[in-house]
């Protein structure tokens, strides 16, 4: 049998009727569309979620530091608690089998720095050296924190690359001064730019570290004086209560947030038990810590992705079925109209084969040609999404290949009955038809 003359007829069938068929195809296109465009969502938002969590660190356990609810502790327990600190941190490093790295961090109540008459909106984060082993933040140019600037109580400081701008625009910074509360501090080094495109996962709340300027931590501790003030229930720029001084309950923290690196990922069960026992313990049963842990967070967005692409497969799904019953609609119409030319094509010896071929070939044409129209509308949806909703969409190679086959799959299994109905007509009744 020749493919190519057989093929040569399903395209003449398919366009001596180019309304009919458009209109056969549209079923496919907006089933195709629909699944590269629901896909392509939901693959933006996965990387976007894995980009997010690796900034907070994968192989991290973080604590962060938080008002203690005082109607579900003792009076004796808050005022024991000495909330978290730099004795907290010394207790979990104690365990070097399983925790790497372990890094305190305190944030200062200042949210302005100024250069001049230049001013810019920041967070001042006092850390050590080796934050930038636990975290995904890299330095553009420039240094970071060095341990001789953290034990001589340098005045020192690193720029995130929104606070650069602010304050030196196309300048470069280094050497230069900046003055963070009362204090001149000299810049040392900026930080890469790191795009966080929203603001939580899983509610977790993600800050934009372009914002951040770095400080030695022991400068922090000595030289900066730290304001009681309260934001919300959460540690942020907090050094106390709402409540005169005389009257708190509890203890101010010394730190605000402690990220504990993990030697390998598969302790970080363990590792999180072990830190919220130590906590426990220290803290006397006062919760006035939040544990976070990102891996936890990973596979907590990575669940509900699963759930939103199965959902979105099955709307675009329910359109590729609609569309695989008007193929089948219409090709037992189109079968019906040409009885006549089956039974001449009998006559001269065509085999039921062959017929019921043409008509498959006939099927899965409708579906192919109606998949690529399907495909340009979809990277066409994708980017429309992208540029006027502002939510980042990848189409992958995977999400065209799957449209492909699902065309593919329905051209064949929605054509194959019309096919075998041509084939099975008596010769003789078909030449009679009229």
């Amino acid at each position: 049998m020749n493919y190519g003359r057989v093929l040569e007829i399903a395209v003449d069938a398919l366009t001596g009727h180019r309304l009919r068929t458009f209109l056969t195809m549209l079923g496919v296109i907006f089933g195709v569309g629909a699944v590269i465009g629901m896909l392509s969502i939901g693959e933006g938002a996965k990387q976007e979620a894995l980009e997010q969590i690796s900034i907070l660190g994968i192989n991290n356990v973080i604590i962060k530091a938080k008002i203690p609810d005082e109607s579900l502790s003792s009076d004796v327990g808050l005022a024991r608690s000495p909330g978290l600190s730099l004795a907290d941190a010394e207790n979990i490093a104690q365990f070097t089998e399983i925790v790497a790295n372990i890094v305190p961090q305190r944030f200062e109540p200042i949210k302005t720095i100024y250069h001049g008459s230049s001013q810019a909106s920041v967070r001042v984060v006092a850390t050590v050296p080796e934050y930038m082993t636990s975290s995904s933040v890299e330095v553009d140019y420039g240094r970071f924190i060095t341990p001789s600037d953290n034990e001589t109580f340098s005045q020192i400081c690193v720029l995130g690359a929104k606070a650069k701008k602010a304050l030196f625009a196309f300048e470069n910074p280094i050497g230069r001064n900046v003055r963070i509360g009362d204090l001149s501090f000299v810049v040392v080094g900026v930080m890469a730019d790191k795009y966080i495109a929203r603001g939580k996962v899983e509610g977790f709340e993600l800050k934009n570290l372009n914002e951040d300027v770095y400080i030695p931590f022991n400068t922090a501790v000595k030289k900066l004086e730290r304001i009681p003030q309260v934001s919300g229930g959460q540690v942020s720029y907090w050094r106390g209560s709402s409540q005169p001084e005389e009257t708190q309950k509890y203890n101010t923290p010394e730190i605000d947030q402690l990220t504990v690196t993990v030697t390998d990922l598969k302790y970080i069960k363990v590792a999180t038990k072990l830190v919220e026992r130590i906590l426990e313990r220290r803290h006397y049963g006062v919760v006035d810590y939040e544990t976070v842990v990102p891996e936890s967070l990973l596979r907590q967005t990575q669940k509900t992705q699963q759930i939103f692409n199965i959902v979105m497969g099955a709307i675009a799904g329910i359109s590729l079925l609609v569309g695989g019953i008007g193929i089948m609609n219409i090709m037992l119409a189109t079968v019906l109209e040409r009885t006549r030319e089956i039974g001449i094509r009998r006559a001269v010896g065509a085999t039921r084969n062959d017929i019921m071929r043409q008509f498959l070939i006939e099927a899965v044409s409708i579906c192919l040609i109606g998949c690529v129209v399907g495909i340009v509308l979809g990277v066409t949806l994708a980017k429309a999404i992208s540029f006027y909703a502002d939510w980042p969409t990848i189409v992958s190679l995977s999400s065209i290949v799957l449209a492909v086959g699902v065309s593919a799959t329905v051209g064949i299994v929605f054509g194959l009955y019309p096919a075998r109905k041509a084939a099975s007509f008596d010769v003789i009744e078909a030449l009679r038809y009229e």
